[in-house]
């Protein structure tokens, strides 16, 4: 059996309700995808800790707390990985893209494509909160 691999994940939203998502840099497993930002936990980091520390290293921000929200797993071929999920509404700094990566600020639908697969349970709950109808097989191709 495969260890998994421990990820914080922000859910970054604006007021007027829309969500960051940020594209994965040319070199990295799966190049082009798009997900919400974050990174894998290092030694005797917490999750918000390691959120902190990748937000400011991929994006350049500060934020100001993650609210844990859930936990999932995704089996990708490279690797399992433990995602955990927070919710991020305040933050400090300018966005600075530090890995030549692309972001995105979406509403409802999400029009940006191909969605990494591990997102997209959790872009489900989000719709569901919104009472939207969502396919997550759409934002796949």
């Amino acid at each position: 059996m495969r260890a998994h691999t421990e990820v914080a994940v922000g859910i970054l939203s604006r007021e007027d309700g829309a969500l960051l998502l940020t594209s994965r840099p040319e070199g990295k497993v799966y190049a082009g995808y798009w997900e919400f930002p974050g990174g894998k936990l290092e030694a005797g980091e917490t999750v918000e800790q390691a959120l902190r520390r990748e937000l400011q290293e991929e994006l350049g921000i500060v934020i100001d707390s993650a609210q844990a929200w859930k936990v999932t797993e995704h089996d990708y071929p490279h690797a399992l990985v433990r995602l955990h999920w927070c919710r991020v509404t305040a933050w400090t700094g300018d966005f600075e893209m530090r890995e030549a990566q692309q972001m995105c600020w979406q509403h409802w639908p999400i029009t940006v494509r191909p969605v990494l697969p591990g997102a997209l349970p959790v872009l489900q709950w989000l719709a569901q909160e919104k009472n939207l109808q969502f396919d997550p097989e759409i934002l796949q191709k």
